[in-house]
């Protein structure tokens, strides 16, 4: 049965869902996360896809443990990982995320709301895609341009 299942990402948070394949998966993530950046705030969830098939977890905030927790519970689908974080965005941690050995996929990293495409059969659950923000509206212009060039600047990320 397919399913589409919204996902909990506060205000002021961001979520990164991926695909993993080891028990050690939880640690691997913690240590990348906190090597790039020991200020910023997440917990990461696991799916275990074999033996007790538990929700592994760690993380430094407990509300973003519970918030990556409770998107895991959601999601269900073997092998999927949830990191949320907040103090930091996806793009500061990403590259180091997707270096961790175990880490064979990523579904999104964004800070917009997110339904997941699920299909469950029996005891498996699968992720078969990510909605993401909001369909287009339109085309940019230059306007647009202008304001996209100015947000980059006021939060840091240009020059």
């Amino acid at each position: 049965m397919v399913k589409v299942i919204p996902l909990e990402i506060p205000e002021g948070t961001s979520i990164i869902l991926g695909h993993a394949h080891f028990i050690k998966t939880v640690e691997d993530l913690y240590e990348a996360i906190v090597n790039i950046n020991p200020g910023i705030e997440f917990g990461i969830a696991f799916n275990e896809a074999s033996q007790e098939r538990l929700i592994r977890y760690d993380g430094n905030n407990q509300e973003m443990i519970e918030l990556a927790i409770e998107n895991a519970k959601r999601i269900k689908a073997g092998h999927s990982f949830v990191i949320m974080l907040r103090k930091g965005w996806p793009i500061n941690i990403l590259n180091a995320i997707k270096m961790v050995p175990e880490v064979a996929r990523i579904y999104a990293a964004t800070s917009n709301p997110v339904k997941v495409v699920i299909l469950e059969e029996g005891e498996q659950a699968a992720v078969l895609g990510i909605m993401d923000g909001y369909v287009v509206k339109g085309i940019e212009e230059e306007k647009h341009k202008k304001e996209r060039h100015q947000f980059l600047r006021d939060i840091g990320y240009k020059r």
